[in-house]
């Protein structure tokens, strides 16, 4: 029954469904719209599908115009409405896993999506999840969710895990380029999942035997970052108590033409994937009798960096005599990444803390974001000129986004904390320190 399926996917007919119009799933539905499938966005955020009717864009990632002309060629709809999953060929899972507060994974979200499908799932349709999760997820969880139906996977419907790949403010590599891995429940999961992908990316699919290598594949991705991160920021403290710049440490080694890959330190990990997606692993690792050490240990050195950027402003401060408790700060960027509107685990918003909790008076400036809010309290982006820059005790930059003014600021500014090496091209003015 399959071939009836994969027919439907070859020649652009089936219809396709993508639950969660967030930073993953709505490029998804626009690069599958564009490939001339008809597509059915669902989301319980009726403002995002409201907007997405109206081809209004709200991801940094999407080119407007191609919304706006997927939306007006009616090859993409939004809806709240999860009956409309009856009318769908393939459907794919692109919904947030975050950490509840003990770091613990947190699939409620993706749980009750299966369940919304699982209502009007039907024979001949395939489903796929996305959403970054702890392997095992797709079998474990949502093959039992589905087959209550009395349907058998593999048989009358098709699950596979294809997780997904997307990297905020990347210019070189977005949806439609990155190489996509795929693990179906079953062989013909498989071929179907990759057909499907195969038919809208320009990219290679990777096929892989089962989920669960490709739900642990992207664990693998986003630990071997955050535990390189993390290396690189206890070198950035050791050298900090040793006198010697990190950086030109780090470029040093750079010049090696293998065996060496560079990461840099900074005030900590941020985003939807590096800080969060390994303690997936860590959790179940647990079921295993496993104790993970260097994945937590990495952690643990990325959790203290908003702590160590305090403690290094306190001793920049108590240079020129002044106390932490009323200074004036103004930290330059709070998204988790350069050039993005997204501060979902920003570092810098970690760094915000621990400073007021020192009693300091801190301001910020971002381009990106206006505004946002933080334990009941609003944060507004102050102008950043002259006056704004002068009138700081201390600068210290968090995100380095392009749109900064860097010899403005280096020109006004009475000192700054370069934690990123933004000032790398100004750095003989003496009222610059970096990490």
């Amino acid at each position: 029954m399959s071939e009836v399926l994969l027919q439907k996917i070859l020649n652009k007919t089936a219809v396709i469904g993508v639950v969660g119009l967030g930073y993953v799933g709505l490029p998804l539905a626009v690069e599958k719209a564009k490939a001339g499938y008809k597509v059915i966005g669902f989301d319980v955020q009726k403002e995002k599908v409201r907007k997405v009717n109206e081809g209004i864009n709200y991801i940094g990632d999407i080119v407007d115009s191609d919304l706006k002309e997927v939306v007006a060629r009616k090859k993409l709809t939004a809806t709240s409405d999860f009956s409309f999953v009856k009318n769908v060929d393939c459907v794919t899972i692109c919904v947030p896993t975050p950490l509840d507060r003990y770091y613990q994974p947190d699939i409620s979200y993706v749980v009750k999506s299966a369940r919304d499908i699982a209502r009007h799932l039907h024979r001949e349709m395939l489903v796929i999840l996305e959403s970054t999760t702890y392997p095992g997820t797709t079998e474990e969880v949502l093959k039992p969710i589905f087959e209550k139906t009395g349907l058998v996977c593999g048989r009358d419907f098709y699950l596979a895990f294809s997780p997904e790949r997307v990297d905020p403010g990347n210019k070189l590599y977005g949806t439609k380029n990155t190489p996509k891995v795929v693990g179906g429940v079953g062989e013909e999961s498989t071929r179907i999942a990759a057909a499907l992908y195969r038919s809208v990316l320009e990219s290679e699919v990777y096929e892989v035997s089962s989920p669960a290598v490709a739900e642990m594949e992207k664990i693998l991705e986003n630990t071997f970052r955050n535990i390189n991160i993390a290396l690189a920021n206890e070198m950035a403290i050791l050298c900090d108590r040793m006198k010697i710049n990190v950086w030109e440490v780090i470029n040093a080694a750079k010049s090696k033409p293998y065996g060496f890959m560079a990461f840099y330190p900074g005030p900590g990990v941020g985003g939807h994937c590096i800080p969060i997606d390994p303690f997936y692993l860590t959790w179940k690792a647990r079921e295993y009798g496993y104790h993970t050490r260097l994945i937590e240990t990495a952690g643990e050195i990325n959790n203290y960096m908003p702590e160590f950027i305090t403690q290094r402003s306190m001793s920049i401060l108590n240079r020129f005599k002044k106390p932490m408790n009323g200074s004036k700060i103004l930290l330059l960027g709070v998204a988790y990444k350069q050039d993005i509107d997204d501060i979902r685990e920003s570092p810098a918003l970690k760094v915000l803390d621990c400073l007021e909790r020192e009693g300091a008076v801190v301001s910020y400036a971002d381009p990106h974001i206006p505004k946002f809010r933080r334990h009941g309290k609003t944060y507004t982006s102050v102008l950043l000129d002259k006056d704004s820059i002068s009138a700081a005790d201390l600068l210290i930059l968090t995100t380095m986004h392009t749109k900064f003014d860097y010899e403005l600021i280096a020109a006004n500014a009475k000192m700054i904390f370069d934690t990123k090496n933004a000032f790398s091209n100004i750095r003989e003015r003496s009222n610059i320190e970096v990490l």
